[in-house]
C-alpha cells in the first residue's frame, strides 16, 4: 500500500504553488536565425542573376595597352563589333611577338580585318556557308529595323548592351555590327609607362590595361610589388592625358588575392588624379577566343617546343576597376569600403 501511494505521488499533479516541470527540449540540430540563411541565399541568388558587365560600347574609341597575344583585341573586333580599336604591344615587331606567342598571328589578322586562315580540319565550304548565313541574318535584321518605329536621333548609343538579350549561359548578345568602315589598328613597341604623344593627344573613350605585370624581375615579393606599382603609376600618369574631358575611363584588370591586393591599385590611381567609379568581376567568357597570355610568353619544353602547359589565367578570379578623373565621378552614399580592401565594391 505504501508503495502504491509512493507511485501515485510521483506521477500525480504538482503541488499547489510549485513550478511545473518544463518538458525537455527536442534536439533537432543547431538552431538557425530565421533571417540569416535566407539573407545569404537571397544575396547569392542576386549575384547569380546579376548581368555581366562590359565596360565599353562598340562605337567607343578604345586603346588597349599591353595586349600580349592580342586575343582580347581580336574578340572585341570579331565578337563585339568594335570598329575603332588601337591594340598595342610591348614587342618591337611582329617577329618578336610571334616568338613569344606563336598563335598571335591569327589575332593580328583579325584586328587588321584580314580573313583568318582555315585551321587544320576546318572545311572551307562550311566557313563560306556560315558567312553567307550571317549576311542573310544581318539583312533581315536591317529590314526589320527599317519597318519598326524610328528612334529619336538623339538616342544614347550606350544602350547597345542595356538590353535583356542574353544567351543560355548569361552572356550578353551583342547587337548587329554597325555599318561603319573599321579603323582598328595594331601598334608595336609601345611601352605602357611611356605612351607616345601620338597616342595621348587624341582622346580615347576607354583605355584598357588587362593584367599588367612586369614579369619576373625579382623573386622577392616586396620588390616585385614595388616594380608593379611603379608600372601602374607611370601608366596612370600617361593614360590620364589621353582621356577626354568627360565620360572617358581607364580600366585596369587584376587577379584577386595576394600579391595583387598588395599593389593598392586604388591608391596608386588616386595619387595620379583618378578615382574609382566602380569595379566588377572580370568574366573571360564574355570575350570568345580570349586566352590569358603570360608576360614571359608561352610555356616551352627543353627543346623549345610549345607545351601548352601551365595554369589558365582566364579561369582565375579577377576584378576590373574603372577609373575616371577626380570630379567626374558622381558622389554616392552607402557604407564605406573597408580600409585596404580592393575587392569589396559596388558590383560583383
Amino acid at each position: 500500500m505504501g508503495k502504491k501511494r509512493k507511485l501515485l505521488h510521483q506521477n500525480g499533479p504538482a503541488r499547489p504553488g510549485g513550478r511545473p516541470k518544463k518538458p525537455a527540449p527536442h534536439n533537432s540540430g543547431p538552431q538557425k536565425s530565421p533571417n540569416g540563411p535566407a539573407k545569404t541565399k537571397k544575396k547569392s541568388k542576386q549575384q547569380h542573376h546579376e548581368k555581366p558587365t562590359i565596360p565599353f560600347e562598340p562605337h567607343h574609341r578604345i586603346l588597349l595597352v599591353g595586349e600580349g597575344d592580342l586575343s582580347f583585341a581580336a574578340s572585341l573586333v570579331e565578337h563585339h563589333g568594335c570598329t575603332n580599336v588601337t591594340a598595342t604591344v610591348l614587342e618591337k615587331n611582329e617577329a618578336e611577338l610571334l616568338a613569344k606567342y606563336p598563335h598571335a598571328e591569327e589575332n593580328a589578322a583579325a584586328i587588321r580585318g584580314e580573313k583568318r586562315k582555315p585551321r587544320d580540319g576546318e572545311d572551307k565550304k562550311d566557313e563560306q556557308d556560315n558567312e553567307d548565313q550571317d549576311s542573310k541574318n544581318d539583312a533581315e535584321e536591317t529590314k526589320e529595323k527599317a519597318h519598326s518605329e524610328p528612334d529619336s536621333d538623339n538616342q544614347d548609343q550606350d544602350d547597345c548592351y542595356n538590353s535583356d538579350e542574353f544567351d543560355d549561359e548569361g552572356n550578353p548578345i551583342p547587337k548587329p555590327k554597325p555599318n561603319i568602315a573599321p579603323k582598328n589598328k595594331l601598334l608595336y613597341n609601345i611601352d605602357a609607362t611611356k605612351l607616345p604623344s601620338s597616342l595621348t593627344r587624341t582622346p580615347f573613350d576607354r583605355i584598357i590595361f588587362n593584367f599588367p605585370h612586369v614579369g619576373g624581375k625579382s623573386t622577392d615579393v616586396n620588390r616585385q610589388v614595388r616594380h608593379n606599382q611603379s608600372l601602374l603609376v607611370a601608366f596612370f600618369e600617361r593614360a590620364l592625358r589621353a582621356l577626354p574631358p568627360k565620360n572617358g575611363a581607364i580600366v585596369v584588370t587584376l587577379f584577386e588575392g595576394e600579391p595583387y591586393t598588395l599593389w593598392n591599385v586604388r591608391d596608386l590611381a588616386r595619387h595620379a588624379g583618378l578615382q574609382v567609379e566602380t569595379s566588377f568581376s572580370f568574366k573571360a567568357a564574355l570575350y570568345p577566343g580570349y586566352r590569358h597570355a603570360r608576360t614571359l610568353g608561352v610555356v616551352r619544353d627543353s627543346q623549345g617546343r610549345v607545351t601548352g602547359g601551365g595554369w589558365k589565367g582566364e579561369e582565375r578570379l579577377a576584378r576590373s576597376y574603372v577609373f575616371k578623373r577626380k570630379g567626374d565621378v558622381a558622389p554616392e552614399g552607402g557604407k564605406k569600403r573597408r580600409r585596404g580592401d580592393d575587392s569589396s565594391d559596388e558590383d560583383d
